[in-house]
């Protein structure tokens, strides 16, 4: 089971969850905890980085057909920001009843809510911003800033993150995830840089509920070339290998 809601005490199940489900369990005040345990279900956010917009839907279905359920976009600084959110628009229209869709490395309130405007259900920041993570939450979206030391996964959560994304993962490794989580065991870690199908259960056992994804899995030049049959590949080995 991939996907969990509970809305309005109804259990509703299955890879197919309507938008219109989703916004019946804001109404019911629980979105942040049904996407909350469809993430730390399924595990994987994919991260597209540098996708051209004419790609991102072919690429994105491609990512579904593997099995990913958590897609992320992320915004360039000082680049194409309009392109990103035509992206986010796309795949929250044509995948949004199949795939949870967010925005990364967001860095302003604007960014914030261009990325909300364009339908993205969560922001993702390399750093932990305050002004970022309140605003995040006050638009009903899950936050995920951005930390690396105690100190700063501490703030995080403090100030309201549902999850905290640590980076970079591979140069910290996984026993600083178990030496994290032993005085901070309930804050949810979201294992992200270096991770592949070869690593990506051993950051799971050291602590991390989730990992983020991205160049390992998405191929640059297959999905220049079209063949999207291999970003379906890769993103089916990440999946087997976090069952």
């Amino acid at each position: 089971m991939s996907i969990l809601a509970v809305c309005c005490g109804a259990a509703v199940m299955g890879e197919g969850l309507a938008r219109t489900e989703r916004q019946q369990t804001l109404c019911c005040g629980e979105k942040e905890q049904f996407m909350e345990r469809a993430l730390t279900e399924s595990r994987i956010i994919a991260i597209i980085r540098g996708v051209s917009p004419d790609r991102i839907l072919d690429t994105a279905r491609a990512l579904y057909a593997g099995g990913i359920r958590f897609i992320e976009m992320t915004f360039p600084q000082g680049g194409d920001t309009d392109g990103v959110c035509r992206s986010i628009r796309d795949v929250a229209v044509n995948l949004g009843d199949r795939v949870f869709v967010g925005a990364g490395t967001v860095l302003t309130r604007e960014q914030v809510w261009a990325a909300r405007d364009s339908g993205a259900e969560y922001i993702i920041s390399p750093v932990v911003d305050e002004a970022v993570i309140e605003e995040t939450l006050k638009l009903g979206m899950l936050s995920i800033p951005g930390a690396m030391t105690p100190t700063e996964i501490y703030a995080a959560y403090r100030a309201g993150a549902n999850f905290v994304k640590v980076f970079p993962a591979s140069v910290l490794g996984p026993d600083y995830f178990k030496a994290v989580k032993a005085p901070l065991p309930g804050i949810p870690l979201i294992a992200v840089g270096g991770i592949d199908e070869n690593n990506a259960a051993v950051f799971l056992n050291a602590g991390a509920c989730a990992l983020g994804i991205g160049g390992r899995l998405i191929d640059k030049k297959a999905v220049e070339a079209g063949d999207y049959a291999a970003v379906t590949r890769a993103a089916r080995r990440i999946a087997e290998a976090v069952k």
